[in-house]
C-alpha cells in the first residue's frame, strides 16, 4: 500500500513540476515574441521618422520652387499642399487595404513564425518507428 501511495506522490510531483515548467515556457514564448514585435515596431517608427523628415524638407524646396515659378509663394505651398489632401483623402478611403491588413497581417506572421528550434527538431518518420 505503501508503494503505491509512494508511485501516486511521484506521479503528482511529476506532473506538477511538467506543469510549472510548461508555464514557464509559455511565458518565455510570449515574452520572445512580443519583444522581437516591439522591436519591429521601433525600428519602423525610427527609419519612418527619418524618412518623415526627408520629405518634409522635400517638400518644403518643391513648394518654394513652383512659388518661385509662379512668382507668388503662397502658391508654391498651396499646390503641394493640395496634392496631400488628395493624398490623405485616398488614404483614408482605402485604409482598410493599405495600411490595415498589411499591419495586421505582419503582426500574425510575426506571432506565428516558427522557431529555429521547432525546424531542427527532426520529425519521427516511419523507418524510425519501424526500427523501435
Amino acid at each position: 500500500m505503501e508503494s503505491t501511495a509512494s508511485h501516486i506522490e511521484a506521479i503528482y510531483d511529476k506532473a506538477k513540476a511538467y506543469t510549472e515548467t510548461s508555464i514557464a515556457l509559455y511565458k518565455l514564448n510570449a515574452i520572445d515574441k512580443t519583444a522581437d514585435i516591439v522591436s519591429s515596431i521601433v525600428s519602423w517608427l525610427a527609419l519612418g521618422s527619418i524618412v518623415v523628415v526627408f520629405i518634409l524638407f522635400i517638400n518644403i524646396g518643391i513648394s518654394l520652387y513652383i512659388g518661385e515659378l509662379l512668382q507668388a509663394n503662397y502658391l508654391g505651398f498651396l499646390i503641394v499642399s493640395s496634392f496631400y489632401l488628395v493624398l490623405g483623402t485616398l488614404l483614408y478611403i482605402f485604409n482598410g487595404r493599405l495600411i490595415s491588413k498589411p499591419i495586421t497581417n505582419l503582426v500574425i506572421s510575426k506571432l506565428m513564425r516558427a522557431k529555429k528550434e521547432d525546424i531542427l527538431i527532426p520529425n519521427i518518420t516511419e523507418d524510425d518507428e519501424e526500427n523501435k
